[in-house]
């Protein structure tokens, strides 16, 4: 277990430096962002297969077994994941919705990942998935200095490149933060580093998934109040998925006043709480 101290102001090196138990590995390195901190455990690393566990999320019992099993299970396979579900503040956990499998679907290998992924939460969770760590250091890591989608930018490069193991079991739990705001929590990234590497790689489905990603960013724009930048960003997802209505209500609205188009948005966050979809990747 590696444990890696981003330049923490708390309590938790301390901790974890009194458990005595040699398996636990503790490096401290000034604060450089959550991609550089997974990197540098993905470097120190000496097993094939890589796990995260971010501060804020949990293992079920039995998570590391179900992951190994699939390695074990699906030998072509070089990712490796589990069902997880997301507990809000507000009312009872609910498991990741998974669409666009076969209805009795189970365990197997993950076939159409982005289509799979344009229609789900995330199939791929930073905390419910296992990686060959040689898979890892060939994409060169987590993006540094990526501070939104750099999770969702990993996972899209990994599935283009391998196939994925899958068991649709929640395994694990996302915690959504308390007194969480229906506002955007922070404004999307410009110049959009995630838009323009998800463009560059190829594999079935990408269209579908990288409008998903532009009207991500619009309907943050949205929230915020930016209509200029939210129609910017709704017209590449309508360039990429023309026939989405969805699409079309979302341009529709960023043409109206700003006003009503956050307000809009933050009664949308208000009710999601139970939602199929989040706008973000969890985490």
């Amino acid at each position: 277990m590696i444990v890696v101290d981003d330049g923490s102001t708390d309590d938790g090196p301390r901790i974890v430096e009194a458990i005595d138990d040699p398996r636990i590995v503790l490096r401290s390195q000034p604060n450089q962002g959550v991609s550089a901190a997974r990197n540098a455990a993905i470097r120190e690393a000496a097993t094939p297969l890589v796990a995260f566990l971010d501060a804020d999320d949990e293992w079920d019992d039995g998570m590391l077994e179900a992951l190994l099993l699939l390695h074990r299970d699906f030998p072509t396979a070089r990712i490796f994941a589990t069902g997880y579900r997301l507990q809000s503040p507000l009312g009872p956990p609910r498991a990741a919705r998974l669409k666009g499998v076969p209805a009795d679907f189970q365990r197997g290998l993950l076939q159409r990942y982005f289509t799979v992924a344009s229609l789900s939460d995330p199939p791929l969770w930073t905390s419910a998935v296992a990686v060959e760590r040689q898979l890892l250091l060939a994409i060169g890591g987590f993006p540094v200095g990526v501070t939104a989608g750099e999770d969702l930018l990993t996972w899209a490069r990994l599935a283009a490149r391998a196939p994925i193991a899958y068991v649709r079991e929640s395994k694990a739990t996302f915690w959504e933060p308390h007194g969480a705001d229906p506002r955007p929590h922070r404004r999307p990234a410009d110049p959009d580093v995630v838009g323009t590497e998800l463009a560059r790689l190829q594999a079935p489905g990408l269209r579908r998934y990288r409008a998903h990603w532009h009207r991500m960013r619009g309907v943050w724009y949205l929230g915020l109040g930016q209509l200029p930048q939210a129609r910017r960003e709704l017209r590449r997802a309508l360039r990429l998925a023309p026939a989405s209505m969805t699409l079309w209500a979302l341009a529709l609205l960023a043409h109206g006043p700003g006003g009503i188009a956050a307000r809009t948005y933050r009664r949308y966050k208000a009710q999601q709480a139970g939602s199929p979809r989040p706008l973000a990747t969890p985490g």
